[in-house]
């Protein structure tokens, strides 16, 4: 057993693998607009190429900011694609252009933009994936309202509904997340002093999307997106590694359910704790050939607990385990990084029960 314990997983090695053929990602992430992020990624891009790094900003967005166009000077700029649309001409990435130039790092800001109709791909995303299959490193920016799976949290938070998203899996790739962190009451300030955009439109802006509450709710999901990717990547190194957990970062809470009665119980210590900690929680079922033999009202009882779980915002997990069930759940938990879990009266017949 610890022979097999010590082994790197073979899918993470494979990810590993995945990695390094292309070029790697580095994400600037923040809450809202006006928070910076540009101007970060300008930043550590004039330091690398300080260092002698060939550095191309392929597109940035300076929205007129004098401080952003200030930063944008003398570093090597692509010249951008004209895409003619409704007797406008509008610009875009080249992404051509940009392979054929392959520079080391290539600065491609607002990672969730759309692009012209008639260009070869929808979104920005889809090109940055195909720049870095060319094994071009790129810097990107994102805020937290345009990850997907967050997209309608974001709309209840704030009641505006971002039309532009990434799907995860973009998030999940990058090999680098900054979280570029300013607090609501510098925001709001550099709001008001025109910083993010012109005044009548910032007066309209405070009074909807970037009121204080909102602000706050969106900088705590952007810390947590930002720590959720980290912590993932944690978990991937430590599996390509074959290095055994727990480790201190990004604890998790779980509870193990089944369809006993009292498992909505324990759903609900779990919730308090994780709300107290501030941890995700995951509410894990096992499988085995006992649940086959569930009685109809049993089968229900265990749905309606899952229901539960999931309406509370936990993760919910499946695990097949036929003899060692107590050993397979406590592996289950060193790889997940749980710290602590919440069980219910143990069952006859080795079972765990919550």
């Amino acid at each position: 057993m610890a022979d097999t314990e010590a082994r790197p997983e073979p899918e993470a090695l494979l990810a590993s693998a995945a990695r390094t053929q292309r070029g790697q990602l580095k994400i600037f992430l923040g809450a809202a607009p006006g928070v910076g992020k540009t101007f970060a990624m300008l930043e550590e891009a004039r330091r690398r190429i300080a260092e002698g790094v060939d550095v191309l900003a392929a597109v940035i967005e300076t929205h007129g900011r004098a401080e952003t166009e200030a930063m944008l000077r003398d570093i090597p700029v692509l010249p951008r694609r004209p895409v003619y649309y409704q007797n406008r001409i509008l610009s875009e990435l080249d992404v051509d252009g940009l392979i054929a130039r392959r520079p080391k790092i290539a600065l491609i800001d607002e990672l969730a933009h759309t692009n012209a109709p008639d260009s070869r791909q929808e979104k920005r995303w889809q090109d940055v994936m195909e720049v870095l299959a060319a094994g071009i490193d790129v810097y990107t920016t994102l805020n937290v309202q345009h990850i997907e799976t967050l997209n309608d949290t974001v709309a209840r938070i704030t009641g505006v509904r971002v039309r532009e998203t990434v799907p995860d899996r973009v998030f999940e790739a990058a090999d680098e997340i900054e979280l570029i962190d300013l607090p609501p009451e510098d925001l709001l300030a550099r709001l008001r002093a025109g910083k993010v955009y012109v005044q009548d439109q910032a007066a309209r802006a405070v009074q909807n999307f970037f009121a204080k509450g909102n602000l706050t709710a969106l900088r705590e999901l952007a810390m947590r997106a930002a720590a959720d990717r980290v912590d993932a990547q944690l978990r991937e190194h430590m599996a390509a590694n074959a290095i055994s957990g727990p480790w201190p970062t990004q604890e998790r809470i779980l509870v193990c359910i089944n369809e006993s009665p009292a498992a909505r119980d324990a759903i609900r210590v779990a919730k308090r704790s994780a709300d107290r900690a501030r941890v995700d929680w995951i509410a894990l079922t096992v499988t085995s050939a006992r649940v086959e033999s569930l009685t109809e009202e049993e089968k229900d009882r265990l749905a309606a607990t899952l229901r539960l779980a999931e309406r509370l915002g936990a993760e919910l997990a499946t695990l097949e385990a036929e003899t060692d069930v107590a050993r397979e759940i406590l592996d289950f938990a060193r790889k997940r990084n749980v710290r602590r879990i919440v069980l219910g009266r143990p069952r006859p017949a080795n079972w765990l029960a919550a």
